[in-house]
């Protein structure tokens, strides 16, 4: 895979966890909250500063209220 590519991906990826965030009308504070996190955790993974692994990422998603394998149906078809 190319770099441009990688760097697409990265991208779509952290627009959508934001965006599962903002659509559990929840703010960056709330969601730390709930993970029993800093605020500048989300900020950092929002960011692209901070990796996720799976397991982060299952959790988030949980918290959230959205499954771990809608997540990715949505990071695979590209919706926003």
């Amino acid at each position: 895979m190319s770099n441009r590519a990688s760097l697409e991906e990265k991208k779509r990826f952290l627009l959508l966890i934001r965006q599962i965030r903002l659509e559990a009308k929840l703010r960056q504070e709330d969601l730390a909250q709930k993970l029993g996190e800093p605020q500048s955790f989300v900020s950092r993974y929002e960011s692209g500063e901070r990796r996720l692994d799976v397991l982060e990422l299952r959790r988030i998603c949980r918290v959230l209220g959205v499954p771990l394998s809608e997540f990715v149906r949505r990071l695979e078809g590209g919706q926003r």
